[in-house]
């Protein structure tokens, strides 16, 4: 989810730029309800999880063949890789097209082979470099826009909201990440929902259920917030678009560098991120109101650790709750003088 939303800002500027481009989008299933409101022609969905359950299945040949045929089916005069990966770049090749773009420095070195042009970027968040790429692929400089995201979960949004916070106002918490590295303990999570209770907030926890928000044992860790709540926490099962409408009406989201963390950055809400093993600086939340947490020890490693990375674990219960009540005490101060 994260890297969809980091490069939709780039996206939406070249259709800004160039509204009768044709601009289609390869996407994992799970994420394309994120561009059902961007501004994007077709997408190609492009199930890697599910071939990757099944690699030598003879349905998962059949279904990479047909992507390859719809992909070069629509004779693309350019490709640009702003994922940086293998599984991307592989994607990207497929299509078959004119010219084939990636970045100089992919996340995953190998995916450099694959590029018939390598662009170097020198922005330091991972949201500018896809500007900078988008754009010198196309001969165009590229600020990163505002994005338009789904808005079909306002009635479930507003019947939750009232059964479960009953007018009161509410923090979410994203408690889960891509692996476990970046995952600070559930247990924190369940004693800061306990904090902001006593300053009358509501904690709701997202939580995928089946479906693929959160990792996959999202409702496990959901499970140990609201235990060491003490039933300040509620769990909320969200697909794509109800967590959009969830996060448009929070005071505040708590979360490690996650999806929905920049989901919430997208919106424009305040956000507390707790950084462990990514580096801020390249993968913070990209909005005005926000407090990142990351203790001086934690370094720079995407490889995919299970257990929570030092560094992370040394950011103590009650400095997330002072940076919480930092961003929440303005909106409460405004909505008193209201």
């Amino acid at each position: 989810m994260g890297d969809v939303l980091h490069a939709l800002p780039a996206v939406s500027a070249l259709r800004r730029l160039h509204p009768d481009w044709e601009i289609d989008w390869a996407v994992d299933p799970r994420w394309a309800p994120l561009l059902g409101a961007a501004a994007v022609d077709q997408l190609h969905l492009v199930p890697t999880r599910a071939w990757k359950q099944r690699p030598l299945s003879l349905e998962t040949a059949r279904q990479i063949l047909r992507l390859k045929d719809e992909l070069r089916s629509r004779a693309y005069d350019l490709c640009v890789d702003l994922q940086g990966t293998i599984r991307s770049a592989v994607v990207g090749r497929m299509a078959g097209a004119a010219r084939f773009v990636g970045p100089d420095a992919p996340r995953e070195r190998l995916a450099r082979l694959l590029y018939g042009e390598r662009i170097r970027t020198t922005a330091t968040h991972v949201i500018n470099q896809a500007c900078e790429l988008l754009g010198a692929a196309v001969g165009e400089r590229l600020e990163a826009a505002a994005v338009t995201l789904p808005v079909d979960a306002e009635a479930w949004c507003s019947a939750m909201l009232e059964r479960v916070c009953q007018g009161r106002p509410f923090v979410v918490m994203a408690p889960t990440a891509g692996w476990g590295a970046k995952q600070w303990p559930p247990e924190r999570f369940g004693a800061v929902a306990a904090a902001l209770a006593q300053h009358g907030y509501v904690t709701l926890i997202n939580s995928a259920g089946k479906g693929d928000v959160a990792s996959g044992d999202g409702d496990a860790v959901a499970a140990k917030v609201v235990a060491a709540s003490g039933g300040s926490a509620h769990v909320v099962t969200c697909g794509i678009a109800q967590l959009v409408s969830l996060l448009r009406r929070a005071a505040l989201l708590i979360g490690s560098d996650s999806g929905p963390l920049h989901l919430a950055a997208a919106l424009g809400r305040p956000v507390v991120g707790l950084y462990g093993p990514t580096d801020p600086a390249r993968n913070g939340p990209y909005t005005a109101a926000t407090r990142v947490l990351r203790h001086p020890s934690s370094r720079r490693d995407h490889h995919r650790h299970a257990e929570t990375e030092a560094g992370l674990l040394q950011i103590a219960t009650e400095q997330v709750v002072a940076a919480a009540l930092d961003l929440l005490r303005p909106a409460a101060s405004t909505l008193e003088t209201a």
